[in-house]
Order: C-alpha cells, then sequence, then structure tokens
C-alpha cells in the first residue's frame, strides 16, 4: 500500500495537446494580467499546492471561509484566495464567460470561468482573516490600497506553470516532491518554513524537530512574496544552498515554495501546513509568532506568541499533518552549543543575536560572530546589504506647494554633491511633470501615478547604489506608504516633512495658484480643495519659517550622518 502522503494528487493542468489547442482558442477571450500575487496563487491552485480548491473562490465559498475558516462543504480552509480586479474589468466580464488569465509578459497559463462577480466587504475580511482592520498589517495595506474593489470567482483550467528563470533545479511541485519522497524511501518528513537567511540557530532547531520527529527534513523556503523589507530571495536561496552541504545529505533536501504569504499568524499557520500536506510532508515546524506581521498601529504585536501553535494544535487530526513546536534557541557560552531557552538553567551565559541586532551590525559593518551565523552567510547577506554608507538611498520631500521643498532639495543636492562619493539626482516636481509625467493631469489618479513614477525612478537609483531626492507634494499617505516599501527592498528611505503651514505656503504664493484655487478657477487643489495627509512619523520634520534655506539643508545632512547613511566612510 502506498502512503497517502506520498500518492499522486489531482492538478489543474490539461495535458499538452489540450493545452495547444486551449492557448489558440483562449487568444481571443477576454485578458487579465495577472498581478504577482495572483501568479503565486494561481501556480499553487493548477500545481496541487492549495488542493482541495479548483480555482479562486466563489462567493459562497468565500464567506465561509472568511467567517468559519472552512469551505462551503465544510473542508477547513483558513484564506480566502480571490481573483480581485478593477470595477472597469469587473463591468466589462458575465458571470459564465471564460477569460483568459496571463502572465505580465501576456503569456497564457489558464483559462477561468466566471461562476461569481461581487464587491467584498473589505473591513470585514480584514477584521475575521487578519484579527484587525488595521493598515500597519501588510495584508490589511494591500487589501485596502493595491487590491481590486471586485472579486471574480471560478475554476481554473491549467495551460502552463508560469516561467521562472532562477534556481529552476530547486522549484518542485508538490507531486515532484512527493515522487521524491518516495523515490528515497522517505515515509516520514516534517518541514522547516522560513522567509529568512538561515543562521546557526535555525540549523540547530531544525535538527532537534527532525530528531524529535525521527523524520527527514525538507527546508522549504517561500520565495514569493513576503513581507515589506524582508531580504529579497535571490540573496537568501544563496545563503540556504551555501549551509545545506552542513545538513547529512541522505536525510534532508531544500525545495522553493513559490507562495505569496499574507503574514496572518494563526490563519497563516493552518494554510502553511494544509499546503505542506499537499507537498507530501508528515510533519510540519510551527514558530513562535509564527507569520506574524509585527507591530499593529498601537505599537503592540498584532498576535499572541503561541496564538499559532495553540490554533494548529486544535486543527491537527483533521488537517493529518502533525506540528512540531518551534523551541527558541539560544547559544550558552560555557557549553559553546546552541540549547532551548526553555530548558537552560540559572547562572550560565546565554549569547543571542536578534533580527534587529542582525540588522544594525550589516548596516553598520560590524563583527557577526560565526556563534551566530556561517561565514558563508554573512559573505551573501553583506554583499546584498552593504554597510549603509555605501549604500543607494532617498531622500523624500513631501510638503505643501510652495512650502520650500524644491529649495532645500536642491540646497542638498549641492551638499552631497560637494561631499562626493555617490551620484545624486534631483527628481523634482515641476521637473519630473516635464521629462517623465508631461501628459498627465493633477486628478487624484493622476497625482498618484505621478508620485509612483518617481518611487519607481528613485528605487532604481537606490538599487544602483546612487542618491536620489525627491521633491513632489505626495499629498496621499498610502501612496508615499507603497513608494518607501519599494525603495526600502534596496536602500534606506529618509521621509522629510517640510512642515510649512499653510497661512504661509499663501503668503509666498509668487505663482498666484493658491488664489486661483480659492477663486475655484483651479480644481483638487492640495491643502484648500483636495486634503494632504500629514505625515505621522516622518524621519525628519523641517520648520522653515524664519530659517534659512541653508540650515534646514544642514538638518537634513545630520540625519542622514545620524542614521550611517553619510560620512562614517573609513
Amino acid at each position: 500500500m502506498q502512503q497517502p502522503n506520498l500518492a499522486p494528487i489531482p492538478e489543474l493542468y490539461v495535458s499538452y495537446e489540450s493545452a495547444q489547442k486551449l492557448k489558440v482558442e483562449a487568444a481571443d477571450l477576454p485578458s487579465w494580467d495577472l498581478t504577482p500575487r495572483q501568479i503565486c496563487d494561481l501556480e499553487l491552485l493548477m500545481n496541487g499546492g492549495f488542493s482541495p480548491l479548483k480555482g479562486f473562490l466563489g462567493q459562497a465559498d468565500y464567506d465561509s471561509v472568511v467567517d468559519e475558516m472552512r469551505l462551503a462543504d465544510g473542508t477547513l480552509w483558513p484564506m480566502p484566495i480571490t481573483l480581485d480586479v478593477p470595477e472597469k474589468f469587473a463591468d466589462s466580464v458575465e458571470s459564465g464567460q471564460d477569460i483568459a488569465l496571463r502572465d505580465q509578459e501576456g503569456v497564457i497559463l489558464a483559462t477561468m470561468t466566471i461562476t461569481d462577480k461581487w464587491t467584498p466587504n473589505k473591513s470585514r475580511e480584514a477584521e475575521k482573516v487578519f484579527g484587525a482592520d488595521d493598515e500597519a498589517h501588510p495584508a490589511v495595506n494591500y487589501l485596502h490600497n493595491q487590491a481590486g474593489k471586485v472579486y471574480l470567482g471560478g475554476p481554473v483550467t491549467g495551460i502552463q506553470q508560469p516561467v521562472h528563470y532562477d534556481f529552476k533545479a530547486r522549484r518542485d511541485t508538490p507531486n515532484e516532491l512527493r515522487a521524491l519522497f518516495r523515490k528515497l524511501g522517505w515515509r516520514r518528513v516534517v518541514a522547516f518554513q522560513t522567509r529568512n537567511p538561515l543562521h546557526r540557530a535555525h540549523q540547530e532547531l531544525t535538527f532537534r524537530a527532525a530528531k524529535e520527529a525521527q523524520a527527514n527534513l525538507l527546508i522549504h523556503p517561500v520565495v514569493g512574496m513576503t513581507k515589506p523589507g524582508d531580504v529579497d530571495h535571490f540573496t537568501r536561496v544563496r545563503c540556504y544552498e551555501a549551509v545545506i552541504d552542513k545538513y547529512p545529505g541522505a536525510t534532508t533536501t531544500l525545495s522553493l515554495l513559490n507562495l505569496a504569504m499574507r503574514m496572518a499568524g494563526p490563519r497563516e499557520a493552518i494554510w502553511h501546513g494544509l499546503i505542506r500536506k499537499n507537498h507530501g510532508v508528515t510533519h510540519f515546524i510551527v514558530g513562535r509568532d509564527h507569520a506574524g506581521p509585527g507591530k499593529n498601529s498601537a505599537g503592540e504585536d498584532f498576535y499572541g506568541p503561541y496564538d499559532a501553535q495553540e490554533l494548529f494544535k486544535q486543527h491537527q487530526e483533521e488537517m493529518g499533518i502533525e506540528m512540531v513546536p518551534f523551541k527558541h534557541m539560544v547559544f550558552v557560552q560555557e557549553r559553546a552549543q546552541y540549547e532551548p531557552a526553555d530548558e537552560i538553567e540559572e547562572g550560565v551565559t546565554v549569547l543571542n543575536i536578534s533580527g534587529t541586532e542582525l540588522r544594525r551590525r550589516l548596516a553598520e559593518g560590524l563583527e557577526i560572530p560565526e556563534w551566530f551565523s556561517f561565514p558563508e552567510v554573512v559573505k551573501e547577506l553583506r554583499r546584498t546589504r552593504p554597510p549603509r554608507a555605501q549604500q543607494g538611498f532617498t531622500v523624500f520631500f513631501t510638503g505643501l506647494s510652495g512650502s520650500g521643498k524644491s529649495t532645500i532639495a536642491n540646497a542638498l543636492r549641492v551638499k552631497l554633491m560637494e561631499m562626493g562619493g555617490r551620484p545624486v539626482t534631483l527628481l523634482d516636481g515641476d521637473i519630473v511633470r516635464k521629462n517623465l509625467s508631461s501628459e498627465l493631469g493633477f486628478s487624484k489618479e493622476h497625482r498618484d501615478l505621478n508620485i509612483r513614477r518617481i518611487g519607481f525612478v528613485a528605487s532604481e537609483i537606490t538599487k544602483n547604489g546612487g542618491i536620489a531626492i525627491c521633491a513632489p507634494i505626495a499629498p496621499y499617505a498610502t501612496t508615499r506608504r507603497a513608494v518607501r516599501e519599494e525603495i526600502e527592498d534596496f536602500g534606506a528611505f529618509v521621509e522629510v516633512h517640510v512642515a510649512t503651514s499653510l497661512e504661509e505656503c499663501e503668503r509666498r504664493d509668487r505663482k498666484g495658484l493658491y488664489k486661483l484655487a480659492r477663486e475655484g478657477k483651479i480644481k483638487e487643489f492640495t491643502g484648500i480643495s483636495d486634503p494632504y495627509d500629514e505625515p505621522q512619523n516622518p524621519e525628519l520634520r523641517v520648520e522653515t519659517e524664519g530659517t534659512d534655506v541653508d540650515h534646514c539643508a544642514h538638518q537634513v545632512l545630520l540625519k542622514l550622518e545620524q542614521m550611517g547613511l553619510i560620512g562614517t566612510e573609513r
């Protein structure tokens, strides 16, 4: 008898011949270009990673998953897998219609038969699935500010899997992993979920988990979408490959999971367990604050440290996969080894480096001790994250029209060029309007698009080690946050609020714009007929009233020095 975890599971792909025929037919269907998150979801739908789902959830299944953590038929499933689209596209399609699902290059990956079309209550979804309608949660922010307003549901017919050009040999479908386990004779397999590089504590933890479960080990990191600000997956996979040889070859394997995480804590732990079960795994390590997104708007953790473990324990029998709890490992200096924190007697010297402390040491070029991590891992991290004084960064000025942003930004540009070392680019609002966004008007949609273009260019400058200075009005907090997240993947983002009062801006108004806005001759003018979301926690706030430009620019320089971005080259 073949073990259930090793038998093949159903996929949603049609045969090669049918796929070729379907591809031709699908060329004439209405097309939806999938977002990066939807591509991750579609891949796991098609290859069986999201089994028993047969497509994007219809409304009845969606409501049941949101409220009860179950599909309408009662099957345990904690995460709404939805195809969100803008209203304009939703209005162009009807229930019963087939649509082609394409990747971002226009390649048809699948077709979908629309069975449901509805406008969800996203605040309810946020409360139920993520525990709070709080935009400090990355998935709630995504839900409200990036996802489309309308959901489409219906079964999917798979034509081809998304193309991955990186780490091809490490990407396994559920059935490929099950076949590998059959071939190797692995009956019990414990999976380790991670979105971080592996350090020595993780190695010790995974050794112990495999020993405790008397199982082989699958290191199964997520390489789809993780939390904004995480180490990119290219660097992480190089780190994993650097240390995989330190595991016993006959008992451990590494495979990559193209999952878009939601950081949903307890629900996410159940979801991760079901996905791993579909990949042929029998045991799953559930961490302390598993898939937690960090702090909420009140500065408290979104989830309790052991909420995920408790929820998993309640459902593990029904899921058919057993939990191995994650033990917090610390280094005991006297014995020169890692041990579980709750098993250590008093009086010994315990060493530990937090994630925050590791980032600080990388940013400042400080030593990272060998007891904490492997030299090979540190070398890879230093390649991607050199000391801050050698990284690119963006200074993003925001403030009302006439606040003095452009003047201070220009003074800062000159001061940074005087210092030398890195190329400096000024992306001033007027310059960008002329060269990058000349066709855009001043509607909310166009102003948003203008800021996103500035953010894209600044992220490219930052990625390539330069300094970008941006000086648009940028009135909307959600757009500034999106730009911050895009740039912080590559370097520092320094938000400077030029906090000049509306009265002072009007007094300075050489172009007479405020006067025209007051008379109603300019529509949607920031500060008069359109809101300005004042930054709540900028890196720096500068007051320009009664202060000269040179002093304001110097304040920014001092902030950059304090952050280690300039002036620390040895």
